[in-house]
Order: C-alpha cells, then structure tokens, then sequence
C-alpha cells in the first residue's frame, strides 16, 4: 500500500533550503559590514587582517562542514 504525502509535507519537503538560504543572507551581511582590521592569533604567529576575510573563512568552514554532515546522514 502507498504512502499518502500530503500537500503541507510537500511544501515542507520543497522549502528546506529556505532557512539557511536566509542565515547565511544574514551572516554574509554581518560579514561585510564588518571591514575594520583585527589581530588574530593562528596557533603561534599572530596574522593583521580585515575582519570581513577572517570572518567569511569561518562562514566558508561552516557551510562545508554543514554540507558534509548533511549528506552523510542522508546515505
């Protein structure tokens, strides 16, 4: 006997991108806002640069991260 989908866990099942769609809208605009300079330490040597690059590679880490996990409880 088939499974019944109802019209609301298809719109559910369409929509799942639209959450992190507007996170990341969100973060990308905190990111670029933030364009001051910032010492930051990396392990031992201590790196100068802007904010915005420091912040959009740990952006960049979570998404792959996020990705990776994602696909992996899918299989």
């Amino acid at each position: 006997m088939a499974k019944r989908v109802s019209e609301t866990d298809r719109a559910r099942t369409k929509a799942w991108w639209l959450p992190p769609l507007v996170l990341s809208a969100l973060a990308l605009v905190f990111i670029f806002e933030n364009r001051a300079e910032t010492s930051i330490r990396v392990l031992v040597p201590v790196v100068t640069m802007p904010l915005w690059a420091a912040l959009l590679g740990i952006w960049l880490v979570g998404v792959v991260s996020g990705l990776f996990l994602a696909r992996r409880r899918r299989r």
